[in-house]
């Protein structure tokens, strides 16, 4: 579904990544790693058109996507979360949905029909299908982190992608919502078949939900390949993990 190509992005100079590969296959999950200043961000950010390539290429669907606009991005089928949460804290939970269900359909200038008659069946069921449901009518910004995380996961479904990329979506986070959050990945993985892209921090969880993982260091990639080549793989162990003899997850 989405195949990278010695991406390059230089920043007056310096190369934060380097000749970047990447590939996801269709109904994969796949996790970027590496230490802080990798380029794991700025990887997802020429991904999603945040920022253009300074070269290499970005196949989505066999479709060169590199220096394409955010939205144009989007409809084609891939949304994302942030590290930061970037939602609407004055809207309620629903609404936050909403608008991403209305942009979608096109349908955000409509000026002949209020907006809280329309996508009310589409948007209850992508609040329903990441536990929020009961939380429709709360205000956004006085949910609790997790929860606010989580509904960033909601806004992204709202604009139905073949590929769903998380950065950190589990960052800040107490143990007990950390795994609610993995379930979460699990069930739209398993049960609605979302092809999954993400970077963390939290090594347990890359190496329980993760088909393939993806290790970044100083811009490149080192190797991409299935959990168990990567938790014995020397290159690894020393870059990202001090040398120690074997990961501890």
């Amino acid at each position: 579904m989405l195949r990278v190509e010695s991406l390059k992005k230089s920043f007056d100079g310096f190369l934060a990544v380097n000749g970047a590969v990447l590939n996801v296959s269709r109904g994969d999950v796949v996790a970027v790693i590496g230490p802080n200043g990798a380029g794991k961000t700025t990887l997802f950010n020429m991904i999603t058109g945040q920022i253009p390539p300074t070269g290499g290429a970005i196949w989505f669907k066999e479709e060169n996507i590199a220096g394409l606009a955010p939205h144009r991005i989007c409809r084609k089928g891939i949304s994302r979360s942030y590290q930061v949460v970037n939602i609407f804290n004055r809207l309620t939970l629903f609404e936050n949905v909403q608008v991403a269900v209305l942009s979608r359909r096109r349908k955000t200038f409509n000026i002949f029909r209020p907006a809280k008659t329309m996508a009310v069946a589409e948007t209850r069921q992508i609040l329903d299908s990441v536990g929020l449901l009961e939380k429709a009518a709360m205000i956004a910004g006085a949910l609790s982190h997790g929860d606010q995380k989580v509904l960033e996961i909601a806004i992204a479904l709202g604009n139905r992608p073949e590929l769903l990329i998380l950065d950190e979506p589990t960052a800040g986070m107490s143990p007990e919502e950390t795994a609610v959050t993995l379930r979460l990945m699990q069930r739209l993985s398993g049960e609605l078949g979302l092809t999954i892209l993400f970077c963390e921090h939290d090594m347990g969880m890359v190496f329980s939900i993760a088909h393939q993982i993806m290790v970044m260091q100083h811009g490149r990639t080192i190797i991409q390949a299935p959990p168990a080549e990567v938790r014995n793989n020397p290159q690894v162990r020393e870059a990202y993990l001090g040398g120690a003899d074997e990961c501890s997850v």
